[in-house]
């Protein structure tokens, strides 16, 4: 593995069946949880997560926490939807063949900004291919998996990139607009992606 790689890249070797993987308010739906489109109200007052029903571009474009009530109909942007929200560690899983690569954690610094991440490192965790997959893991090659709470979130065909092209356990994201400084015994990632410049890894 030694290109980088987007779901704007794979989106097109997506079998049919399974184009549902990239509509994640079909996946939410399919997963149990309370979602629903924009127009819809949410059960009860309380926090939801609002985010775009497809995201091709990654970096969890337009996501955001929201407190939503029955009333706030119109506070969801069309084309997004509301999900009930999850706490807990946000893992990103890799199974290539439908058994695990590589498991991942991501640590955030500002719990308000979901696209963004201040921290990435390797873990040992083990982790099952999912069940409502079925049998994508025998069809595609590589399956990626992003869960919070071990709640499934996010599915993509594509491996995790951020890890693929170097040998570190930890890497430090860096965006335009926040320079970060160097840390000991870290060296440079250029890897753009929306406001992402690239990391600091640390192997």
């Amino acid at each position: 593995m030694s290109m980088f790689i987007d779901d704007k890249d794979v989106w097109a070797q997506c079998p049919v069946d399974y184009l549902w993987i990239y509509d994640k308010l079909i996946l939410a739906r399919k997963l149990g949880y309370q979602a629903a489109p924009a127009g819809i109200p949410v059960p009860q007052p309380g926090w939801y997560i609002v985010r775009p029903i497809t995201n091709i571009r990654m970096m969890s474009r337009g996501a955001k926490k929201l407190w939503l009530t029955p009333a706030d109909t119109d506070s969801v942007p069309d084309g997004s939807f509301w999900s009930e929200c999850f706490e807990g560690r946000h893992t990103s899983v890799d199974f290539h063949w439908g058994t695990q690569h590589l498991a991942v954690e991501g640590f955030r610094d500002d719990a308000n900004r979901l696209d963004r991440f201040c921290r990435w490192q390797k873990i040992t965790d083990t982790v099952a291919f999912p069940l409502v997959l079925q049998d994508l893991g025998q069809i595609a090659e590589w399956v990626n998996v992003e869960y919070v709470d071990n709640h499934i979130i996010e599915i993509h065909l594509r491996y995790n990139d951020d890890f693929s092209n170097h040998a570190g356990n930890i890497i430090y994201p860096v965006w335009r607009d926040r320079p970060f400084p160097q840390p000991a015994g870290t060296r440079w990632y250029n890897s753009p992606s929306g406001d992402r410049v690239g990391f600091w890894v640390k192997e």
